[in-house]
């Protein structure tokens, strides 16, 4: 790479703390590119928000207590998007991921962000909803699903290991799904909500005094998991400091990507970044990158994330009973069904394909984003000095043992997609808790002012804390209250 002629390798960055992590060097800022050519990790990260909340969790409680609570989708939504851009902000300015950067301020935090990581995410709630709502549509039966669900995560775990570039292959897959999801969004919007449905989402943004009749009926892990999952939710956001990196993304550009150890060229270096002196030529190049992230971040997570959201529980509030289903697919197979009813079977059998596309390219991206992180938090850390484990061997060896935890439960009995999801989202939960208290204490006293936190987004960043921190709470108490019989 041509930038490398750029880096100091004798000037160490002191602006980064070195206790715990290897110390950054300086080195400038790469140019900035094309917005055409740095859209992807928004992408990647709509494709595994669309699959949780969007189109199961959301349509789910509208199942149960119609549009009420839908104000609490926008208010996820954007809480979400400041989230990410304080995760990007990091990694465009380091090169590194956002969870080596709290390694910094405390070691033990790598490993705790693996378990954050691992345990929401090792359930296999979406390969299991994508084989369910393929059952729909080729009529086989129940005790098939887990042997399915467990030949998709195979494939998965294939196609990945196969791929030169993973970033490159991942990136195709979900382009491909996210382009074939927005279109049936589209066609919904435009044949199938209707009337009905927009006035019921406005009503649903100012009906207060049904809020709380509404939390109640739902269940507080419910509604914690489903305020996690409006936009991506837990540990995937943090897995856009990954994907910048492999994308080239500002500093990204100068550290290693993730390969197969069978058809790419490995790198065994630890991934600690860099770091740029504030002259004004890199100010120059700061600015640039920081506006482009925040237009690929701005119209691919939110806005196509917040339609895509609202159309996908407006069209159950249209096709489904109120109080139909206990934590089951229920909802969604009456919605196929009702659909073929107004305009015919071939719409069923779509909606159930979209379905299935859907929460496939989310297990895709739960596979992926697990194993990066992992990798990551793994070769920054305790294998920073190994030559025989790169982050490449690594991260197939998280994404083989999680493929083989989560044919372990769902051979175990364990198969309910929505139960899978609920647990999921609720622990993701707690995770956006801790790490939107730590994002604050790396972006605003760890990064110099004058690329750092501060302003709104300080307050937005704040408001997270309290946010996602009050649900936890709430949500602990509860849980503990049900153990105890309480």
């Amino acid at each position: 790479m041509a930038e490398t002629d750029q880096v100091d390798r004798g000037d160490l960055a002191h602006e980064l703390p070195s206790a715990h992590v290897e110390p950054a060097r300086y080195a400038d800022l790469p140019e900035p590119v094309p917005l055409k050519k740095i859209l992807g990790p928004s992408v990647l990260l709509l494709a595994g928000a669309i699959g949780s909340g969007e189109f199961v969790l959301w349509p789910y409680i509208t199942s149960q207590v119609g549009l009420t609570l839908v104000w609490l989708t926008l208010l996820g939504v954007t809480t979400q998007y400041f989230l990410n851009m304080e995760i990007e902000r990091y990694t465009l300015a380091t090169g590194e991921t956002a969870v080596t950067g709290f390694t910094r301020l405390w070691r033990p935090w790598g490993l705790l962000f693996i378990v954050m990581t691992v345990v929401p995410w090792a359930w296999p709630g979406w390969a299991t909803g994508g084989t369910t709502t393929l059952s729909f549509v080729f009529g086989f039966s129940a005790d098939v699903i887990p042997y399915l669900t467990i030949g998709v995560l195979v494939l998965i775990g294939a196609v990945l290991t196969a791929s030169p570039v993973v970033y490159r292959t991942v990136e195709k897959i979900q382009f491909f799904m996210v382009a074939l999801i927005v279109l049936f969004v589209l066609y919904a919007m435009l044949f199938l909500i209707g009337g009905e449905g927009y006035a019921g989402l406005a009503t649903g943004f100012v009906s207060v005094a049904e809020i709380p009749d509404g939390i109640g009926t739902i269940g507080t892990a419910t509604l914690l998991g489903a305020i996690a999952f409006a936009g991506a939710g837990g540990a995937m956001n943090l897995a856009q400091s990954n994907w910048m990196r492999d994308k080239g993304l500002g500093m990204g550009a100068r550290l290693p990507k993730v390969v197969s150890p069978f058809t790419g060229e490995e790198i065994a270096a630890p991934t600690t970044g860099y770091f740029f002196k504030r002259d004004p030529e890199n100010m120059r190049r700061w600015n640039a990158w920081w506006k482009l992230a925040h237009r690929e971040q701005f119209t691919t997570f939110f806005v196509i994330g917040a339609v895509t959201l609202f159309v996908f529980m407006a069209l159950t509030f249209v096709t489904v009973d109120q109080g139909l289903s206990e934590e089951s697919f229920d909802f969604i197979r009456v919605q196929g069904d009702a659909l073929g009813d107004l305009q015919g079977a071939w719409l069923s059998t779509a909606f159930w394909l979209i379905g299935t596309v859907v929460l496939f390219s989310t297990n895709l991206a739960v596979l992926d984003m697990v194993g990066r992180i992992t990798a990551d938090i793994l070769k920054t850390g305790p294998l920073r000095n190994s030559t025989r484990w790169s982050e490449s061997k690594l991260y197939f060896a998280v994404v083989w043992l999680e493929i083989a935890f989560g044919s372990v439960i769902l051979l175990s009995g364990i198969t309910q997609p929505v139960l899978l999801l609920v647990i999921a989202s609720s622990l993701n939960g707690i995770v956006m808790f801790v790490y939107s208290a730590l994002l604050i204490q790396l972006n605003r006293f760890t990064l110099p002012r004058e690329i750092g936190l501060k302003g709104g987004r300080l307050v937005v960043l704040g408001w997270a804390v309290l946010f996602y921190g009050g649900f936890s709470v709430v949500l602990v108490i509860d849980q503990a209250k049900t153990l105890t019989g309480g």
